[in-house]
Formats: structure tokens, C-alpha cells, sequence
């Protein structure tokens, strides 16, 4: 929709206040989550610890740092190969989570990311145009900083919330304002975005974009969630099983019919995302109520 269709500004600018625009308007929509739940008062004493230093430091580099090497990788190197670089992310988290979290997973579960992991690079290779635009160099730079951006956002997010300062649901709002303030302030001045937000901001697509934040509210609610319950190398192994229910509401909601070998990824990356999240003795020997 216009003017996210470049044709307006660049394709850059389109991708760069488009993602403005969502992580401002799901700070919008959880602040009155929280405001519904009389919890303001409890983000602003977590974003004067320690822990919520930590967390707003993870949503830096989740949010502009990771978002824009996506936007930088895509313009240069082109979509498919960004997709194939940006899905190792959940590999580079697991492994931070064992430096710094002393989390451990099993045989099984490295086993299962690598699988969901691999999947994934093979939808960016088989369903996505690829094509290079510009530099080769810049293009995997930009794409290794989402690498870096999104796999240590998890980390320093569990990290912040193991201290009980601040609990996931502060966590997130916490994030949310604090990408969409950086965004504002440092990002849109440094691509010269500015003028094409002003621009954007007033439209129809806009107010679309901020519907879809209330979508991306949720899910980052229950993403902080999961974190918090089952640890940051798990909960992002089952966050990149995004990538095959967006090939299913891509069927569902745009009439986007997926071939033979992106229906086979979508289920290898499911299945290895739930085995790489699940505990494996719990799963091969559960015992039912009945027989305890």
C-alpha cells in the first residue's frame, strides 16, 4: 500500500519505518496492556534496576541494531540469501545462552535446531528471489548483525529477568519503547528517513502496520513468556517456526500457494522446533496419570 510501496521513498526507507512504526505502535498497545492491568508503575521502577538496564540494552540489539543489518542485508545481497544468513541467529543465541546463561542442551535438541535451522535456509533458498543489489560485503555484514542483534536479545532479556527485578511482561514493554525510541532518535536521522516518516505516518498503510503490531504485542508477550519459562536457546528454537506459519497465513489470507518443497521445510522446521524446545525424557518417558 502506499506509500510503503516505494513509491514514495526507497525500499529501504519503506522496510526501515515500517519496522518504526510496528515497535512504536506495540509500545502503544502494551502500555495500555499494562495500563489495563495497573502495572505502569512496576515497568518504571524494573527500568531503574539493573536488570532492566540489561533488557534495554537486549531490545537495542534485537531491535534497530538487528532490524536494520535485515533491511542493509536485503537491499544489498537480496531477500533469499539475508533469509539463509538471518536463520542462524537461534544457533548464535544457543551458544551465548551456554557462555553466559550456563544453559545445556541436549544431543537431541542441537540436533533438532540444526534441523529446524537448516529447513529454514532452505525456504530463503528455494522461495525467495535472491538476487544482488549491491555489495556483497555490506549484504552479509548486515545480515550478520541480525545474527547478532536477534540471538543476544533472548540472552540479555533472561538474563535481565533472572534477577526478578523485572518479570516478562515488563520485559517486553521495556523493549518495545526502548526500540521504538531508538528507532526515532537514531536510526530514521541516520538512513535520512525523517521525511519519508513524516510522510508515511499519516496513511492508511500506517494504520495497518499498527494492527499488525497489536498481532506482534501478542506474540512478543508470549515470546518473554516462553523465555522466562523454558529459557532463551529454547524459546528461539520455537520462535523460528515463524517462518512456516508465515507460509501458512500466506495460504490462509493471501491465497499464496507454497510449493512441494516449502510444504516439506514447514514441517521439518516444526518438528525440529518443537523437539529442539521439548525435554526429550520427559516426551520418550512420560507416564500418564493413570499409570502413576
Amino acid at each position: 500500500m502506499s506509500p510503503y510501496d516505494s513509491t514514495v521513498g526507497s525500499l529501504a526507507f519503506a522496510a526501515i519505518v515500517a519496522a518504526f512504526v510496528h515497535d512504536a505502535a506495540c509500545a502503544i498497545w502494551l502500555f495500555s496492556y499494562m495500563g489495563f492491568k495497573h502495572r505502569l508503575s512496576d515497568t518504571w521502577k524494573g527500568l531503574k534496576t539493573r536488570s532492566g538496564f540489561v533488557v534495554a540494552v537486549g531490545a537495542l540489539l534485537g531491535g534497530p541494531l538487528g532490524m536494520t543489518g535485515y533491511v542493509v542485508a536485503i537491499n544489498n545481497i537480496g531477500p533469499g540469501y539475508t533469509a539463509i544468513i538471518s536463520s542462524l541467529y537461534p544457533a548464535f543465541g544457543a551458544l551465548l545462552a551456554f557462555i553466559l546463561l550456563k544453559e545445556r542442551m541436549s544431543v537431541q535438541q542441537l540436533a533438532s535446531l540444526a534441523t529446524a535451522v537448516l529447513a529454514v535456509m532452505a525456504m530463503g533458498w528455494f522461495s525467495a528471489p535472491s538476487s544482488q543489489q549491491g555489495s556483497v560485503f555490506w549484504g552479509i555484514a548486515g545480515a550478520s548483525l541480525t545474527v547478532l542483534g536477534w540471538g543476544s536479545e533472548a540472552v540479555l532479556c533472561d538474563w535481565g529477568m533472572r534477577a526478578g527485578d523485572v518479570d516478562n511482561e515488563t520485559a517486553i514493554q521495556i523493549r518495545e519503547t526502548v526500540s521504538a525510541l531508538a528507532y526515532l532518535g537514531l536510526v530514521l536521522p541516520l538512513f535520512k528517513a525523517l521525511p519519508f516518516a513524516a510522510v508515511a505516518v499519516p496513511s492508511l498503510a500506517t494504520l495497518i502496520v499498527a494492527l499488525a503490531a497489536l498481532a506482534g504485542a501478542a506474540s512478543y508477550l508470549f515470546y518473554y513468556k516462553a523465555i522466562d519459562a523454558i529459557g532463551a536457546a529454547p524459546a528461539m528454537a520455537l520462535n523460528i517456526s515463524y517462518s512456516a506459519w508465515a507460509v501458512i497465513f500466506g495460504l490462509v489470507l493471501q491465497g499464496t500457494v507454497p510449493n512441494a518443497i516449502t510444504v516439506v521445510c514447514c514441517f521439518i522446521v516444526l518438528c525440529g522446533s518443537i523437539g529442539a524446545s521439548s525435554n526429550w525424557k520427559d516426551l520418550l518417558h512420560h507416564k500418564s496419570d493413570c499409570e502413576n
